[in-house]
């Protein structure tokens, strides 16, 4: 994640939705997830409550703590016209470290790779559009040792959810520890050099 993009969009909660296309069954299923182990969990799951039905496809984007992994698959339909479509629609959206999987029901009428297409991204999309959304900034955190005449301008600092006060630590000397979006790190920084404020960022 560039230092500039400090943010992102994943989902709250997991939603579902139901659409029925020419007799075939499509439900959308859509949920936030940290991790390919995590989603390999939930993909289980979700397999063994439906276990009677025909197809279970998906599509994940994952890594708000590293690159960017995409996968999909389509699970016994045509090739690209299952997993491809849901992910298209995750991105799209420009969800993060979110999985939408969609559990098919045959009816007996073939839709053709044009229909299957079809029906999955408009699955994938109606649970998305229903889903609950939140947004998730990147913070770095600092530890600040303010002087008691500076202590009032320090407060002014705090502005969320730029800039989140953690801790307050009054001894000998008054620390405050701070997380800072990315983006507006700089821009603190500075600010506290211009009034000889000394501070230090902590490393996770």
């Amino acid at each position: 994640m560039a230092e500039a993009e400090d943010f992102y969009w994943t989902l709250t909660e997991e939603g579902r939705a139901s659409l029925k296309i020419r007799r075939s069954e499509f439900i959308g299923i859509a949920f936030p997830v940290a991790s390919e182990s995590e989603f390999s969990n939930r993909l289980h799951g979700i397999s063994r409550e439906f276990h009677g039905a025909n197809h279970h496809c998906w599509a994940a984007r994952i890594g708000s703590s590293g690159p960017v992994q995409v996968r999909s698959s389509d699970d016994g339909e045509p090739s690209g016209s299952a997993g491809k479509p849901i992910l298209q629609v995750i991105e799209g959206a420009e969800l993060l470290d979110v999985a939408v999987i969609v559990v098919r029901y045959f009816g007996g009428i073939k839709l053709g790779t044009g229909g299957l297409s079809r029906a999955y991204r408009d699955a994938a999309r109606e649970v998305i559009a229903n889903a609950t959304r939140k947004i998730v900034y990147s913070y770095d955190r600092l530890e600040i040792n303010i002087p008691w005449e500076a202590m009032s301008l320090v407060f002014r600092m705090i502005s969320p959810p730029d800039v989140l006060l953690v801790e307050e630590r009054y001894e000998e000397t008054t620390t405050f520890f701070v997380d800072v979006r990315r983006s507006r790190r700089q821009e603190l920084e500075k600010t506290l050099i211009e009034n000889r404020i000394s501070f230090r960022v902590q490393v996770s």
